[in-house]
């Protein structure tokens, strides 16, 4: 499975997780729903892909349930787990807590990163060898991680800002 990194930035926090490919345009069709924070941005894809919601919120879950403001021990195990064994790939959904988590948010994996910050209405494709983000365009749902024949179509309001 070929996967990239996306970076969520709202105006609550910021999280990151490692999805495959096609997400990036589940997630940039959800941007055309005007979402303010992570929570509506995945609610709005659930109409793209509808397990890409819960896969995110379950990785957050576990993440919350293992990591604590004075107790980062799991996350940072991981992420040096995941560096020395070249595996980026392999991490689970994490929050931004501090300047390790910061670091691992805007490392690209396989077909890159992508930054959606919807604070400020802004797509940021940092590395982007998948797809190139396009303010309208259409793409394939998917049901139970699988292409289904049906298409959606998105166009992006004029306040998202795509950066190269």
């Amino acid at each position: 499975m070929y996967v990239m990194r996306f970076t969520v930035i709202s105006p609550q926090n910021t999280v990151s997780f490692v999805a495959p490919c096609n997400a990036l345009k589940a997630l940039v069709a959800a941007c055309s729903k005007a979402p303010t924070t992570l929570e509506a941005l995945l609610d709005a894809s659930t109409h793209y892909d509808n397990e890409l919601k819960e896969f995110v919120l379950n990785g957050l879950a576990v993440f919350d349930e293992h990591n604590s403001a004075g107790n980062l021990e799991q996350i940072h195990g991981a992420l040096d787990h995941a560096q020395e064994q070249h595996a980026q790939f392999s991490l689970p959904a994490f929050r931004v807590v501090d300047e390790a988590t910061r670091q691992a948010s805007l490392e690209p994996v396989q077909a890159g990163l992508v930054i959606f910050n919807v604070r400020d209405r802004r797509i940021v494709q940092v590395h982007n060898t998948y797809a190139d983000v396009k303010r309208q365009d259409r793409g394939r749902i998917h049901v139970g991680g699988e292409p289904t024949g049906q298409l959606y179509h998105y166009k992006l309001p004029i306040d998202w800002q795509i950066v190269p």
